[in-house]
């Protein structure tokens, strides 16, 4: 494992050289496999970010056990790229030339070893993910209804061509024809429902080609497609008291997973904290009010700067508020918001006595070195923090974009 994760130090100091050799050696050996990619595959920069996240997440949970059910759910996802178990091997073949040329005098034979049978072990994971499924590779899915909120903020109603199973607080691929060959994660904004109509809370990312389509240019009666449900910030039921943190968007899973304790109250209280950059964007508060109104076991506390504040307020104001409570070591935490948001808050809650198993959030991409990239842009609904610095992003299992 040090041989894997050293080397791949020294690489990820040359990772754009390394995106760059990988894509130019997979396409003059597999010409035809160019068609997999879509045309914003020419954007060097993502594609560095999102072949670096899966590198990353992997080579930094080589000894965890989490790893080899992300990799099933990995090889499940890439059904819906067309990708065939023969491709595993042109793409390995690419990505070991790849890493030998960016380590340079970092990588000897020993190092090639451990990487082929590395990557040996991750082939075959997804391969085994994706024989096993027994779901479509996607589902076609009816935009029903589209509510806008502000410029940057939607909620689309979908209806899927066939049931689309999913649990509270998972999250779903999506592709659209206005960007097509584009697929980016969005939270489910509800727990199932006997019509198996789904929602998508989507806040636009500046420069985002697909989620700006789906806030300002898709309608109903258009089109979507969906890939399986995804991610692990699901509804614990242990009869330990509940508590919700959610940002922006990040909002969508927590009220799926109010909706199921509705249905089926919890043993003991729950309670929400929800983060917004300013009061205006708590787009949804009608709604958390009146679920607050109807169940005694919810209180909630909203958290917003104060008027004319900086935004990063919020997460300071937050972190004041989760002081002033108490019980965090007997408390179930279900986390959700863009990946600093959650960062930042869980070592809070680490720091109050919330114990890390207790922690529940989707997984947040590896933080990297920066090679003079940026950071995904955030739409307007993820600014409680300063722009970070910059983070791979994990193109499956991990944190949805909540934007």
């Amino acid at each position: 494992m040090r041989i894997l994760k050293s080397s791949f130090a020294v690489v990820e100091r040359r990772a754009e050289h390394a995106v760059k050799y990988f894509y130019s050696h997979l396409f003059w050996h597999h010409p035809e496999l160019r068609d997999l990619f879509p045309p914003a595959f020419l954007d060097m920069e993502r594609q560095r970010d999102r072949l670096f996240a899966a590198l990353t997440h992997i080579v930094a949970r080589l000894d965890d056990e989490s790893l080899l059910p992300y990799l099933h759910d990995l090889g499940r996802d890439h059904r819906k790229f067309l990708v065939r178990p023969e491709h595993y091997a042109a793409v390995g073949a690419s990505l070991l030339a790849a890493l030998a040329e960016a380590a340079g005098e970092a990588w000897t034979p020993e190092t090639g070893k451990a990487w082929t049978e590395a990557y040996q072990v991750i082939a075959d994971a997804m391969t085994a993910g994706a024989a096993s499924s027994q779901e479509p590779p996607w589902w076609d899915a009816e935009v029903v209804r589209h509510l806008k909120y502000g410029e940057d903020i939607a909620v689309l109603t979908l209806r899927p061509h066939a049931p689309l199973p999913h649990l509270p607080g998972q999250y779903v691929s999506v592709s659209s024809a206005h960007a097509p060959g584009i697929w980016r994660t969005y939270s489910l904004g509800n727990a199932p429902r006997a019509d198996h109509t789904l929602d998508l809370h989507v806040s636009r990312v500046e420069d985002g080609r697909l989620s700006t389509a789906l806030v300002r240019t898709v309608r109903p009666g258009e089109m979507l497609r969906l890939g399986a449900a995804g991610g692990r910030l699901t509804l614990r039921r242990e009869g330990r008291p509940l508590t919700f943190i959610a940002a922006g968007t990040g909002w969508a899973p927590v009220r799926a997973m109010l909706e199921e304790l509705e249905r089926h109250p919890p043993d003991a209280g729950a309670r929400l904290f929800a983060v917004a950059r300013d009061a205006a964007h708590l787009y949804d508060r009608p709604l958390i009010d009146a679920y607050a109104d109807r169940h005694g076991w919810l209180s909630v506390t909203y958290i917003t700067p104060a008027p004319g504040r900086h935004r990063d307020e919020a997460t300071e104001r937050l972190a004041t508020a989760l002081s002033h409570r108490s019980m965090w070591p007997e408390q179930d935490v279900h986390l959700s918001g863009p990946a600093p948001f959650i960062e930042d808050t869980a070592l809070v809650l680490r720091e109050l006595g919330a114990r890390p198993e207790r922690i529940f959030h989707d997984a947040v991409p590896a933080t990297a070195p920066a090679h003079g990239g940026r950071g995904r842009p955030l739409g307007f609904g993820e600014w409680f923090l300063q722009p970070p610095a910059p983070h791979w992003h994990n193109p499956a299992g991990r944190a949805p974009h909540h934007g």
